[in-house]
């Protein structure tokens, strides 16, 4: 059976359900969005992270997001089962007990696969 590819609304809804688990510390919710295994580059450099530790980077992380909003939202969608979201995103965080504003450029792709969308890979590029 043939899908439709998702709309720009609906990527950032798809988007935007990730970044609220991860503001929700909701690991099994990161988890089931997320491949079997994600890649993801950011401050921290490369990482290949399986789906079975998503879930408790997402729980146990020191950094808690308080708050988030997207801007100069772009989407595309090549194929019907690949979605593709760049943005800003200005995020408010608590990372040892200090509130910190961040900006940053990110992006993903979003793959169907048999159990729905997952992310198979996100980067995150902080902007001064």
């Amino acid at each position: 059976m043939a899908h439709a590819a998702l709309t720009k609304e609906e990527t950032i809804d798809l988007e935007k359900s990730y970044w609220d688990a991860m503001k929700q510390k909701d690991g099994s919710k990161t988890s089931k969005l997320s491949a079997k295994t994600s890649l993801v580059t950011g401050a921290k450099g490369v990482m290949s992270i399986p789906k079975s530790k998503m879930g408790a980077m997402t729980e146990e992380g020191k950094c808690t997001l308080e708050s988030y909003t997207f801007s100069d939202v772009e989407v595309s969608t090549p194929t019907p089962d690949v979605a593709i979201i760049v943005y800003k995103v200005k995020q408010n965080v608590t990372m040892d007990g200090k509130s910190q504003d961040l900006q940053a450029a990110d992006s993903s792709n979003w793959v169907r696969g048999p159990d729905g969308w997952e992310c198979r890979a996100h980067t995150e590029a902080f902007l001064n």
